[in-house]
C-alpha cells in the first residue's frame, strides 16, 4: 500500500509540474523533475521544452507550429540583411521597364497587372512561406506522426500510459521541430535567391515579380559581367517566369499539386526512427535535429513517388525550358548574354546549400533534370512555327508538351503546323470518347487498359479545343 499511495503521490506532483509549466510560471527546479523522473535534466533544455509546450498550447490546436517556422527564417532572414537603397531600387525599376519592353518581342503572353517588386530578405520569407507551408505540410505530418508513435513505444511500461494521454501534445512538439528546422531551411534560403522565380516553383502570389537586391548584388560581385547587362537578364528571367504563370492560371496549382502528391507518399523510416529514439539523449537535442535535416528519416523513394517525381521534374523542366528560351530571344541586344545564361544555367544546376538542405527535409530536389532537353524542344519550336502558335500551348493544359515531345519535338512541330493548316489532327482515345458523348452514342466498353474519362468531361456540353498533342 505504502508503494502505491508513493506512486500515485509522484504521479498527482508530476501532473502539477506539468500544469505549472505550460502555465509559464517560474521557479521550477530541475533537481524536482529529476526527482519525479529518474532521469536527469539540462537546464537550458527544460526551458526550451517548457516554452515549446506553452506555444503547442497557445496554439489551441495540434497540428504543426507554422508560426513558429517564421519566426525561425524571419530571425535568419534579417541577420545581417540590408535595407533597400534608393539606388537600387531606381537601377532595378529602370531594368524592369527595360525588360518589359525586351519581352513585348520575345511573347505574345501579355504583361504583368502588377509591377513587379523590389524586396528585402525579410519580405521575401513573408510572401513565400505560405507556399513553403503547404509543400511541407505532408511530411510534417507524417514525421510528426511517427514520432510520436515511436516515442510512445519506447517509453518505460510505468510511464506508457501517461505518454498514451500526452500524444496530441507530443505530436505538436514533434510538429514544431520540424517547422523549426523548415524555418531555419527558409531562412538560409532568403539569403542565396536573387528574384521570385529562383527556385523553379511559384512560391510567389500568382502574378507577381520580385527581385532582392541584397542577393543579386552578391550574385554579381565575382562576375566579370557589367551590373546593367545582369540586371537586365535577371529582370527579363523574373517577368517572364511569372508572366507564364499569371498566363496559364491552372500551372500554379499543377506544379503544386505535383510536389504534394510527391510529398503525401513520404514515409518515415521507423527504423531509423526507432534506433534514435532508443538512444535520445535529452541533454543532447541536435542529434534529432541533424537527422531531420539530413533526411536520415526519410527512406528511398518508393517507386510510386519515383514516377511522381518524373512527371515533376518534366513540368518544372519544360517550364523553365520556355524562360530559357524567351529569355535568350529577348535579351539578345547584351553583348553578354550568352555568358549570363550559362552562369545561370550552372547556378541552378548546383543549386545552394540552402536548397539542398530542403532536399534533405523535405525528400525533394527541385532541380529539373531535363532542362536542356526541354529547352531545345521550346527552340525548335519557335523556330518552326514562331511565336504565336509556340505560346498558344500554355493556353489549356492538354495543350502543354509532353515527356514524348520532348523527346521528339518532330512529331509536335508537325502535329502543330497540320493545325495551322487546318487539317484534322488525329485523335487519341480521349478525343474519341467526347466524340462519341456528344453524338449521343454509347460508350465504347472498357477493356480495362484505357484511363476512361472523367465525370466532368460531358457536364458542359461543349466540345474542347482540337489538342496539338
Amino acid at each position: 500500500m505504502g508503494d502505491d499511495s508513493d506512486d500515485s503521490r509522484n504521479e498527482d506532483d508530476l501532473s502539477e509540474l506539468l500544469r505549472r509549466m505550460l502555465g509559464g510560471q517560474g521557479g521550477i527546479d530541475p533537481a524536482e523533475i529529476e526527482r519525479l523522473t529518474g532521469m536527469p535534466v539540462d537546464p537550458s533544455m527544460l526551458a526550451m521544452i517548457s516554452q515549446q509546450l506553452r506555444g503547442a498550447f497557445a496554439g489551441g490546436g495540434d497540428g504543426i507550429s507554422w508560426d513558429l517556422a517564421k519566426r525561425q527564417a524571419l530571425q535568419i532572414a534579417e541577420s545581417g540583411a540590408l535595407s533597400v537603397t534608393d539606388g537600387q531600387r531606381v537601377d532595378l525599376d529602370e531594368a524592369l521597364a527595360l525588360a518589359t519592353l525586351w519581352l513585348g518581342e520575345a511573347t505574345t503572353i501579355s504583361d504583368l497587372a502588377h509591377s513587379a517588386r523590389v524586396l528585402t530578405r525579410a519580405q521575401w520569407v513573408e510572401a513565400s512561406l505560405p507556399v513553403w507551408q503547404e509543400l511541407a505540410e505532408p511530411v510534417a505530418e507524417s514525421i510528426a506522426d511517427a514520432l510520436t508513435a515511436t516515442l510512445e513505444e519506447q517509453a518505460p511500461e510505468e510511464m506508457r500510459a501517461m505518454m498514451q494521454g500526452a500524444g496530441r501534445l507530443m505530436r505538436t512538439v514533434g510538429g514544431s521541430l520540424f517547422a523549426t528546422q523548415l524555418g531555419q531551411v527558409v531562412g538560409r534560403l532568403s539569403t542565396e535567391v536573387i528574384s521570385g522565380g529562383d527556385v523553379g516553383i511559384p512560391v510567389m502570389p500568382a502574378g507577381k515579380a520580385a527581385i532582392l537586391p541584397q542577393n543579386f548584388a552578391d550574385f554579381g560581385r565575382d562576375l566579370d559581367i557589367g551590373e546593367d547587362q545582369l540586371a537586365l537578364a535577371v529582370a527579363v528571367r523574373e517577368l517572364a517566369h511569372a508572366r507564364l504563370f499569371r498566363h496559364a492560371k491552372w500551372l500554379r496549382l499543377h506544379v503544386i499539386s505535383q510536389v504534394t502528391e510527391f510529398a503525401r507518399g513520404i514515409r518515415v523510416d521507423t527504423e531509423a526512427l526507432e534506433d534514435l529514439a532508443g538512444r535520445f539523449d535529452p541533454q543532447r537535442p541536435e542529434e534529432l535535429r541533424q537527422a531531420l535535416e539530413s533526411g536520415a528519416l526519410l527512406p528511398a523513394h518508393s517507386e510510386a513517388q519515383r514516377q511522381a517525381l518524373g512527371r515533376l521534374e518534366t513540368l518544372l523542366a519544360t517550364v523553365e525550358g520556355w524562360v530559357d528560351v524567351v529569355t535568350e530571344d529577348a535579351t539578345a541586344r547584351l553583348p553578354k548574354a550568352g555568358a549570363i545564361a550559362e552562369t545561370v544555367r550552372r547556378r541552378r544546376a548546383a543549386g545552394g546549400p540552402a536548397e539542398q538542405a530542403l532536399g534533405s527535409l523535405v525528400g525533394l530536389e527541385l532541380r529539373p533534370r531535363r532542362l536542356r532537353e526541354a529547352a531545345a524542344m521550346w527552340r525548335a519550336v519557335t523556330n518552326a512555327v514562331g511565336i504565336e502558335a509556340r505560346d498558344s500551348l500554355w493556353d489549356y493544359p492538354d495543350f502543354m508538351p509532353t515527356a514524348e515531345d520532348i523527346d521528339d519535338p518532330d512529331a509536335l512541330i508537325t502535329r502543330l503546323q497540320a493545325r495551322a493548316r487546318g487539317e484534322q489532327v488525329s485523335a487519341d482515345e480521349l478525343d474519341d470518347a467526347i466524340a462519341r458523348i456528344l453524338a449521343g452514342e454509347e460508350p465504347a466498353p472498357d477493356d480495362g487498359e484505357g484511363e476512361g474519362t472523367s465525370p466532368s468531361d460531358d457536364a458542359t456540353g461543349e466540345e474542347e479545343p482540337p489538342r496539338p498533342a
